[in-house]
């Protein structure tokens, strides 16, 4: 039987205008301190947000997602993240923020493949 590893998880939401609270799913980010694994997916529906906002700053708002792929995956674009391990920098992302992308709660779950995870959860409930 293949080991299974206890991993969390949180989605990402974009929220275009926070003080109407308005969201939808645009990201995953995944860890598991078994295998000091983190890491995120995002795909942004231009026409949910539209939809929400008008006039959203889709090119900030991608970058936002951006940036919280690159704060996993570490090294010199995740500034001073970059030096801390997974699990503070999942942690720092799953932080509470009234930003327009913000992240959901956490919830757990077993896996034998975290990065399989990530992709069937960003199929599961962002796509």
């Amino acid at each position: 039987m293949t080991q299974r590893d206890v991993f969390e998880y949180a989605l990402l939401r974009v929220v275009p205008r926070v003080e109407r609270g308005e969201c939808f799913n645009a990201g995953v980010v995944v860890y598991c301190r078994a295998r000091s694994y983190v890491a995120a997916r995002t795909h942004l529906d231009e026409a949910k947000l539209a939809v929400l906002d008008p006039a959203a700053d889709v090119t900030g708002v991608r970058a936002a997602l951006r940036a919280v792929e690159g704060v996993c995956l570490g090294g010199d674009d995740a500034g001073q993240a970059a030096r801390d391990d997974a699990g503070r920098r999942f942690r720092w992302l799953i932080a509470p923020r009234s930003t327009v992308v913000q992240p959901g709660p956490v919830h757990t779950g077993l896996t034998a493949d975290p990065e399989a995870e990530v992709e069937r959860l960003l199929d599961l409930l962002v796509r």
